[in-house]
């Protein structure tokens, strides 16, 4: 163990002191493609989804958990945004990560704002993002998902198309849900991006029953694989909450928690990109909102927490907010390929030292024991 832990140790020095370096020369966006097309190619090599799951893969059972009646194998997800085609699935699932999010993925093709479009501060360890939601539509995400080899637990995360009005999200939801959900092992609507002009207003209270309720009509009260909704950061306390009993009430069996934020003020004076910011600045509010969540929900339906986790100290502190499984993105692009490992390795010592059996023992701890 000592050993395994002393080589991941070597291979996260020479990735800070090589490869990041190579990588932040280029602008974001760019050093995104390149490691990209690196893993598409890469992938047709004999035995390249073994060799990345020896580099990156940490096991334990500790870590296992069924939630919403999926097997994740630890609560290590990407989160959507990096995967935004699905043709990355078949590399990143076997980078370590306990499930992959695919999107978002609208029903119509779009090329999303024009670049720049991605934007570092270093210093605070934080993006912004204005990307508007560039995908292949749900057509041709269909056609990639159809032809690849589901082995691990993929997500799909589902957004309203810039050219759809927004009284006919409905439909528009609709169309990639029928699409993709065949393919996935739960579905996201994602109502929160900050980069498709009128998108957040449907977190509205009427707006979100309208949503609802039309997926519901198309599909049954209970949708055919779970499904969760993804909120905003920068929701006022009571609207968090009144979203939360929506989703309750209306048999949504979960939710993300949270996207990017509009608040800009830990970057200092600006003027700063337009976009959502992610990163280290947004864990504090993200782990607010898991803690509201989780004394309303009361375990009753699952928290997927994401929002600046970049350590396993940060995943532990979300786990025990009420979390049950995590999502990275802007944490990974920072601290490298090998956070998933690292998070993990530093969960399950956290376990084993406190004589924990299974993970889900500690989801929500914090909030009960501050009841």
């Amino acid at each position: 163990m000592q050993r395994k832990k002393a080589e991941r140790k070597d291979r996260n020095l020479l990735y800070h002191s090589l490869l990041k370096p190579i990588l932040f020369r280029l602008d974001p966006e760019s050093a995104h493609h390149l490691a990209a097309t690196f893993l598409q190619l890469s992938q047709r090599l004999p035995f390249f989804h073994q060799t990345l799951s020896s580099l990156f893969e940490f096991k334990s059972e500790r870590l296992r958990q069924n939630i919403a009646g999926i097997d994740f194998p630890n609560p290590i997800g990407m989160a959507a945004g990096f995967d935004k085609t699905g043709e990355l699935f078949p590399s990143i699932s076997y980078m370590g990560f306990g499930f992959v999010e695919v999107g978002t993925i609208t029903a119509k093709e779009q090329p999303g704002n024009e670049t720049p479009r991605l934007f570092r501060f270093p210093e605070q360890k934080a993006l912004i993002n204005r990307m508007g939601f560039n995908n292949p539509g749900a057509d041709k995400a269909e056609k990639t998902l159809q032809g690849q080899k589901k082995a691990r637990v993929r997500g799909i995360n589902a957004g309203k198309s810039k050219i759809t009005p927004i009284e006919e999200s409905v439909s528009d939801y609709v169309y990639t849900l029928k699409k993709l959900s065949p393919y996935a092992d739960y579905a996201v609507i994602n109502v929160s991006s900050p980069n498709t002009p009128g998108l957040r207003s449907l977190q509205n209270k009427t707006a979100l029953l309208e949503l609802i309720t039309g997926i519901q009509k198309e599909f049954g009260k209970k949708f055919p694989i779970p499904l969760f909704f993804k909120f905003a950061p920068d929701l006022e306390e009571n609207d968090l909450r009144e979203n939360l009993e929506i989703c309750l009430t209306h048999n949504i069996d979960g939710v993300i928690l949270t996207n990017t934020t509009l608040n800009k003020d830990s970057l200092g004076q600006g003027p700063h990109p337009e976009g959502g910011l992610s990163g280290k600045p947004l864990f504090s509010k993200s782990l607010s909102f898991v803690s509201i969540a989780y004394q309303i929900l009361k375990g009753r339906i699952p928290i997927i927490g994401v929002g600046g986790i970049d350590s396993g100290e940060k995943a532990l502190q979300m786990l025990e907010a009420g979390a049950n499984l995590l999502q990275i993105y802007t944490g990974y692009i920072y601290e490298g390929p090998f956070l998933p490992s690292q998070i993990n390795s530093y969960l399950n010592d956290h376990l084993k030292k406190n004589k924990i059996t299974n993970i889900a023992e500690i989801i929500g701890s914090r909030n009960q024991v501050t009841k």
